[in-house]
């Protein structure tokens, strides 16, 4: 079960990858970023900020996620670190990235960062028959019937 709920995430994520995502150790709100993501690479992912950004000093970091079709809704810890590899850089850049910096790739403002991933906890929304049966006529549900929710280590 735990493989399947975290292949179906990655499957989720790659499918809409807009996430939010915050610092633990101050008080800024998380904020939307979009998520740089590699099918080989599942303990981590990327994104293009800038230096002055609310992310760009790093740490132990939350991130948020919902998909497109509220089937699923993960939250993710993790440690955000600055990417100073030259060809992730180059490997994740696009025409849709490179409209957020006026300088493009030599904009001095420029970073990326990496999300090292920790932990996850996952909910997936599928209703069972008798989930359903009970929603529509307002039984008492049992959290099995609407869905899995796991805990997840990377």
């Amino acid at each position: 079960m735990s493989a399947d709920i975290l292949n179906t995430m990655w499957q989720k994520l790659a499918d809409s990858p807009l996430v939010m995502v915050g610092l633990n150790n101050n008080s800024e709100h998380s904020e939307p970023m979009r998520a740089q993501l590699d099918e080989n690479a599942k303990g981590h992912f990327w994104f293009y900020t800038t230096i002055d950004n609310r992310i760009a000093q790093g740490g132990s970091a939350m991130l948020q996620f919902a998909s497109k079709d509220h089937e699923l809704f993960a939250c993710i810890a993790g440690q955000l670190v600055a990417e100073t590899d030259e060809q992730i850089i180059e490997k994740y850049w696009s025409s849709s990235v490179e409209a957020w910096y006026k300088e493009g790739k030599k904009d001095p403002k420029l970073s990326m960062m990496r999300f090292e991933l920790d932990s996850a906890e996952i909910w997936t929304v599928d209703p069972s028959m008798v989930g359903l049966i009970k929603l529509t006529t307002g039984a008492t549900l049992s959290a099995e019937e609407m869905g899995s929710h796991k805990k997840i280590a990377f």
